[in-house]
C-alpha cells in the first residue's frame, strides 16, 4: 500500500471563474449568455480592474482607439456553467472569437441547439512558446438531462450576470435586487 492513492491531487480552491486549462475543459452551461465589452482599468496601486459595459459605444474612446492590442476593449460572452472537472459552478468569460463562432455553430444546428441541453468540451491546446500561441477546439457531447441535485444547488446560489456590469459580485447578489432583475426580464 502506497502513503497516498494514485493519482492524488492536492486540492485547490477553485475560483468562482472558470480559467480554462490546457487539455479538456468539460462544462455544462447553465444560463443564458450576457454579452458586452470589457477593459481594464489600473489604479493608484497598479491593481488591474475589469470594466464591463453593454455596447461599444460605453467603451472610452482613448480605449478604442488605443493602438496596444492588451489596452483594448474586447467583446465578451459571460454565463454561469458547473464545471464537470472540478465539479463546481462557476463563471465562464470567454472573450476567445474561435470559441465563440464555435458555440455560435452549435447554438444555430438544429440538431445540437440549445447548449444548456449537453455538455461540451472546450480542448485547449498550446501551439508554440508564446501565451498567445493556442488553439481551441469545440466539440458537443450526446444531449442529456442535468443531475437535478446540480440544478438545485445552482439555483439556491442566485447568481446574477448582470452584476458584472456594475462592478458587483455576481455570487453576492442580494435578493431584493435578484427579484428585481427577474422581474424586469419578464417585462
Amino acid at each position: 500500500m502506497t502513503f497516498l492513492p494514485d493519482k492524488y491531487k492536492v486540492p485547490e480552491n477553485p475560483s468562482q471563474y472558470m480559467r480554462l486549462e490546457e487539455g479538456k475543459n468539460i462544462i455544462r452551461i447553465l444560463s443564458s449568455a450576457i454579452i458586452g465589452w470589457e477593459y481594464w482599468t489600473e489604479d493608484k496601486e497598479g491593481n488591474r480592474k475589469p470594466i464591463r459595459v453593454k455596447t461599444l459605444d460605453e467603451v472610452p474612446e482613448e480605449v478604442r482607439k488605443t493602438k496596444d492590442p492588451r489596452e483594448r476593449a474586447k467583446h465578451f460572452w459571460a454565463f454561469t456553467i458547473y464545471n464537470l472537472n472540478l465539479e463546481e459552478v462557476q463563471i465562464l468569460e470567454i472573450t476567445q472569437k474561435t470559441i465563440m463562432r464555435l458555440v455560435k455553430s452549435l447554438v444555430d444546428d438544429e440538431t445540437w441547439g440549445d447548449p444548456k441541453n449537453y455538455n461540451i468540451t472546450i480542448n485547449k491546446e498550446k501551439t508554440g512558446s508564446r501565451d498567445m500561441d493556442v488553439e481551441y477546439s469545440v466539440m458537443p457531447q450526446p444531449k442529456k438531462e442535468l443531475d437535478k441535485g446540480i440544478l438545485e444547488y445552482y439555483e439556491a446560489m442566485n447568481v446574477s450576470l448582470e452584476a458584472l456590469f456594475e462592478g458587483k459580485d455576481p455570487f453576492n447578489v442580494d435578493e431584493g435586487e435578484k427579484l428585481a432583475e427577474e422581474v424586469a426580464e419578464k417585462i
